[in-house]
């Protein structure tokens, strides 16, 4: 029996390949647990249509992300905050603190989507 994967299924292939399993596997799981379809003509058609409507809208928000991304690494961002005579800070700074700051020179970038290799809790330079 010849099925199209909707899905990556371990062991036989990934979403989008055309693979030959036996009738009893194909009929009693893969199709009715929804990982894959029969390989008719009309249901190729249709995977590579919405594949390729995929596709677009991928190259739409990388081409997006990549010329967000140029934004970021020129950008740089101080921030003033009282801190001890051994140069630690009282507090820390937070990713909330970068997104307003970067929200300040004109980029919006959701603080979630910024990550910290370690709090930033003592006086100096980091990379975000």
């Amino acid at each position: 029996m010849k099925l199209l994967l909707k899905e990556d299924v371990q062991g036989l292939g990934n979403c989008g390949d055309e693979v030959e399993v036996k009738d009893g596997f194909g009929r009693n799981f893969l199709i009715p647990n929804g990982k894959a379809l029969l390989a008719t003509p009309k249901n190729l058609k249709q995977f590579n249509h919405q594949k390729s409507i995929v596709q677009g809208r991928l190259k739409k928000i990388k081409v997006g992300a990549d010329a967000q991304a140029l934004e970021i690494v020129k950008a740089i961002c101080t921030f003033k905050k009282k801190a001890g005579d051994n140069g630690k800070l009282f507090g820390t700074v937070t990713t909330q603190e970068i997104s307003e700051s970067l929200r300040g020179q004109g980029i919006e970038l959701d603080r979630r989507k910024i990550q910290l290799k370690e709090p930033i809790k003592s006086l100096g330079e980091f990379e975000v």
